[in-house]
């Protein structure tokens, strides 16, 4: 399985409801592919406050990486993550990306 991890630093007048509409747009492709084991979104609420500004993100799960680049190459998500890069600090320099195989056996 491949767990991609996306944080996000939003710009400050971004709205909770603007977030929250994003996160659920992100979240319909779910069900447009079928490598997608889901996706898990929302703020920060760590008690070790180290998140340096980046307070939300999500999680995508995939079966493999030929399923995480399917998500990359859909056109939902290329609309998504280029609403999320305008709402973001610096646009793209604002989102952070981490993709980890992950052994489920």
């Amino acid at each position: 399985m491949i767990r991609h991890v996306v944080l996000i630093r939003f710009k400050p007048e971004v709205s909770e409801e603007t977030i929250a509409a994003l996160f659920a747009e992100l979240k319909e492709i779910e069900d447009k592919l079928p490598a997608c084991l889901g996706i898990t979104a929302g703020k920060s609420e760590s008690p070790e406050k180290m998140e340096r500004g980046y307070m939300h993100g999500f999680i995508a799960d995939f079966t493999d990486w030929d399923g995480l680049q399917a998500y990359q190459d859909h056109p939902d998500h290329q609309v998504a993550g280029a609403k999320l890069s305008a709402h973001a600090v610096g646009g793209k320099d604002g989102i952070l990306c981490f993709d980890l195989p992950v052994d489920v056996g």
